[in-house]
C-alpha cells in the first residue's frame, strides 16, 4: 500500500536559498505554461496537452530572461507540467474546476522523483545540495523501505515539510472485533456514538479567533510591498497553521481510537460543500471538519481492515423515531430533545440519529438496500442529458 510519511525539516541557509529558487521556478513555470494553454483554447480553441508544454519549457530555458531555471533540478520543472496536466484532465471530468494560477504568499512545493534525490543511510540528500535534510525524524519508516517521491513543501508559515513516498508492504491489519457504532456528526459535539457518548467539539477556530482577528486588522493597515506587511503576514499565517495542526491532531486522535474500538463504521453521505453556502453555519460546519473526518475513516479503515458504511444523506436519521419508526413531518435545529408522537417515546436527538445510522448500516452491509425515502427520490437527482453535461465541463477561467 502506497502511504506518506511527512516530516518537518529545518534547512540550512544554502539548502534554504537552493529550494526557495526551486519552488520559485516550479511556480513560474505553472503559470507560463497554465496561460499558454488558456490562450490557446480560448483564442485558437486548440487543446495543448503535456508534450507540448514540455516543449515550451525547453524554449523557455533557452531565452536570456529565463536562463535561471537552469539553475534548478529540471526534475521539479517537469513535476509541475505534470500536476497541471493532471489538473486539466479533472477539470474536462468534471471533477474540479478550473486550475489557479500559483501564488507566492501561499508557500509552494516541489516534487523530485529518484533520478533527482539519493537516499543512504537512512538520509535524503536533493539534487542541487550537498548536505543531507536535516529532518526532524518522528518516527522511522518501515523497514525496508526507501522513497520513490520526495515532495518538499513550504507552508505560509514559513515552515518546512517534506513528505516521503513509499511503498509498504506491512500487513497492518487488526484482530476483529464484535462491535460496530453509528456516527452522527454536528457543531457543538462534534460525533454522537450510538452507545450515547458524545465528543465535544474541540472549536479550534473559536479558541484563536480574537488573536487571528487583531492580527488580520493589524495586516490590513500595512502599506503593500512593505517589510512590516510581510512580517504581519507571517504573523496571521502562524495563527493560522496553529488553528490547522489543532484540528489535524484532534482528527487524528478521535478517527484511530474509532477504527481500534469498532469493526464496522457507520457514517452519512453529507454533502459538506453544499452546507457550508449556508451562511449562518458556514464557519462552524468549516471548523467541525467533517469531511476530513470521513477521509480519514476511509483510509484508515482500510489499512487496518476495518469497514466503513456510507448511508444516503436523505435518510431521516433525526426525524425517525428509533422504537417504532415514525417520522415526523418537521424538526427544527434547535429542538435536541423530542417525544415520539406515535410511542411517546423520549429521544435525545443526536443519539437517536447515530442508532439510526448504525441500524441502516447494517442493512446497506447485509444486502445493499436502497434506504432512501420515496418522498426524497427526486430532490437533487436530476440526471443532465450527456450533452448538457459536457457543456457544462467547458468553463471559462475567471480573470
Amino acid at each position: 500500500m502506497e502511504k506518506a510519511y511527512r516530516y518537518r525539516f529545518y534547512p540550512t541557509t544554502e539548502q534554504e536559498q537552493i529550494l526557495r529558487r526551486t519552488i520559485g521556478c516550479v511556480r513560474l513555470v505553472f503559470n507560463r505554461a497554465l496561460a499558454a494553454r488558456t490562450e490557446a483554447w480560448y483564442e485558437r480553441q486548440e487543446r495543448v496537452d503535456y508534450a507540448q508544454t514540455s516543449t515550451m519549457l525547453t524554449q523557455w530555458k533557452k531565452l536570456e530572461e529565463l536562463e535561471f531555471l537552469n539553475e534548478v533540478s529540471c526534475v521539479p520543472l517537469q513535476q509541475g507540467l505534470r500536476h497541471l496536466q493532471t489538473a486539466f484532465t479533472n477539470f474536462f471530468a468534471g471533477r474540479a474546476r478550473y486550475p489557479n494560477f500559483k501564488t507566492k504568499r501561499s508557500g509552494g512545493s516541489a516534487e523530485f522523483t529518484k533520478s533527482a534525490f539519493r537516499w543512504k543511510d537512512g538520509q535524503v540528500y536533493l539534487a542541487k545540495c550537498s548536505e543531507p535534510l536535516p529532518i526532524k525524524w518522528s518516527r522511522q519508516l518501515p523497514k525496508g523501505c526507501e522513497p520513490s517521491t520526495i515532495t518538499v513543501r513550504l507552508e505560509p508559515s514559513g515552515r518546512w515539510f517534506v513528505s516521503l513516498r513509499i511503498n509498504d508492504p506491512t500487513d497492518e491489519t487488526l484482530q476483529p472485533v464484535d462491535s460496530a457504532v453509528g456516527l452522527d456528526v454536528g457543531v457543538s459535539s462534534l460525533v454522537t456514538l450510538s452507545t450515547g457518548e458524545k465528543i465535544a467539539n474541540p472549536k479550534a477556530f473559536d479558541k484563536h479567533y480574537q488573536k487571528l482577528r487583531k492580527a488580520q486588522k493589524s495586516l490590513s493597515r500595512k502599506q503593500k510591498l512593505s517589510r512590516n506587511r510581510d512580517k504581519a503576514r507571517l504573523k496571521v499565517a502562524r495563527i493560522q497553521a496553529k488553528i490547522s495542526d489543532s484540528r489535524k491532531d484532534h482528527t487524528h486522535k478521535l478517527t484511530t481510537r474509532l477504527i481500534r474500538e469498532n469493526q464496522t463504521i457507520v457514517v452519512e453521505d453529507l454533502a459538506v460543500k453544499n452546507m457550508v453556502k449556508n451562511p449562518k453555519l458556514a464557519r462552524a460546519i468549516s471548523d467541525a471538519v467533517w469531511g476530513e473526518l470521513v477521509r480519514q475513516l476511509e483510509y484508515k479503515a482500510k489499512w487496518y481492515g476495518r469497514t466503513l458504511v456510507k448511508i444516503d444523506r436523505w435518510f431521516p436519521s433525526s426525524k425517525r423515531c428509533g422504537h417504532c419508526g415514525h417520522v415526523v413531518e418537521k424538526l427544527s435545529l434547535n429542538i435536541r430533545e423530542w417525544d415520539c408522537p406515535n410511542c411517546g417515546t423520549h429521544h435525545d436527538r443526536d443519539i437517536n440519529a447515530a442508532k439510526n445510522i448504525l441500524a441502516v448500516g447494517h442493512t446497506v452491509a447485509v444486502c445493499g438496500a436502497n434506504i432512501r425515502p420515496d418522498r426524497h427520490k427526486s430532490k437533487g437527482q436530476l440526471r443532465k442529458s450527456p450533452e448538457r453535461s459536457r457543456r457544462g465541463k467547458k468553463q471559462k477561467p475567471e480573470s
